[in-house]
């Protein structure tokens, strides 16, 4: 019971602009208008679905979308989220604490780069899985945002993706995967930066809206220490001919899009 109240005082005490979002049929996560999630996020939580008993961490976690999926359709055994923004990890905190995950997922607010304070929790050579839905924009490139949080999520600001790479092959068990998500436009740098760091691109996937359009997505997965030799996937199609949601795009949202 009181459990139970302490989720209703959790559902209608909320911040400014924040609400909850359903991930499934009891998940929810909450989000505020700077910290939400998309469909690539759903896309790459899928793409990145860890085995059972799996050691596994979100570089850039946000409101913690992915480590909840994960633990709502998986069952790893731990999964860290971290996270440099403070307001989007409290969000997470506040999502891991709803949906009764404390003992799975734990999230750590601090920088990507800060290998002394991470490897705390995280021992280094010991994960194996990382995700990462990383900055679209190198910094400088594109348009910038006004709000800081938003520059920091949509813009290479805080770290660049060499960073990223960088910590995740630190951290990563010998064959353990690296999965991300990136504009196509991107690709041959983000393959570059993998393989500087010794992990190689194992398997390839593109996503596009619809047959007559350009993919605006990939997905990548990278081993630690893998052979070279890269499988590309069919293409994931968003819509089909008549204009709804595929079937695979429909099994890969599960019970959120009933919800």
């Amino acid at each position: 019971m009181a459990a139970e109240k302490d989720k209703k005082d959790m559902l209608s005490g909320l911040g400014e602009a924040e609400h909850w979002e359903p991930l499934g049929p009891s998940m929810k996560v909450l989000v505020n208008q700077n910290h939400r999630f998309n469909t690539d996020t759903i896309l790459l939580a899928h793409f990145s679905m860890p085995g059972r008993g799996e050691l596994c961490a979100d570089f850039g976690t946000g409101c913690g979308t992915i480590p909840l999926l994960w633990c709502g359709r998986s069952n790893p055994q731990k999964v860290w989220g971290v996270e440099l923004q403070e307001d989007a990890a409290g969000l997470a905190e506040k999502s891991i604490q709803f949906n009764n995950l404390q003992l799975k997922i734990e999230i750590l607010q601090n920088d990507i780069k800060n290998r002394q304070a991470l490897r705390q929790a995280m021992e280094p050579g010991s994960l194996h899985r990382i995700a990462c839905n990383p900055p679209y924009t190198p910094e400088g490139k594109g348009g910038t945002c006004p709000e800081g949080s938003r520059l920091l999520a949509r813009h290479q600001v805080a770290c660049s993706f060499s960073d990223i790479a960088r910590e995740a092959a630190f951290f990563l068990r010998w064959g353990g995967k690296f999965c991300c998500c990136q504009r196509p436009e991107h690709l041959a740098s983000v393959i570059a930066s993998l393989q500087r760091e010794g992990l190689e691109p194992k398997r390839l996937r593109f996503v596009q809206q619809r047959r007559e359009k350009a993919p605006f997505l990939f997905l990548l997965e990278a081993s630690r220490g893998g052979n070279p030799g890269m499988r590309v996937l069919p293409v994931l199609f968003v819509e089909d001919s008549n204009g709804g949601l595929s079937q695979e795009m429909l099994d890969i949202y599960g019970s959120y899009k009933s919800q």
